[in-house]
């Protein structure tokens, strides 16, 4: 897919942003799991680099958001208990 590219002008957040759309994108149920764990691993290493600076509100949100919906998808896709209820 030549369109997940950090290059990718629609990315705001690269660093996590092309794990997370692999996540997002994958239809094949065997490889979800993985595409799911490729994710939050982008997503927690970038809260790491962020944890000390004041700066990142609108990054912070967007992770917030997609952890949300890579939770949707565990439950949802992959039957994941949903912890919340």
């Amino acid at each position: 897919m030549a369109d997940d590219t950090p290059s990718n002008p629609n990315l705001r957040f690269p660093e996590w942003q092309v794990a997370y759309q692999a996540a997002l994108l994958e239809v094949d149920p065997q490889k979800l799991p993985e595409r799911l764990k490729a994710a939050e691993a982008a997503i927690f290493l970038r809260q790491q680099a962020l944890a000390n600076s004041p700066d990142g509100h609108a990054e912070r949100q967007a992770i917030e958001d997609a952890m949300h919906a890579l939770g949707f998808l565990q439950t949802e896709k992959l039957g994941y208990p949903d912890w919340k209820k």
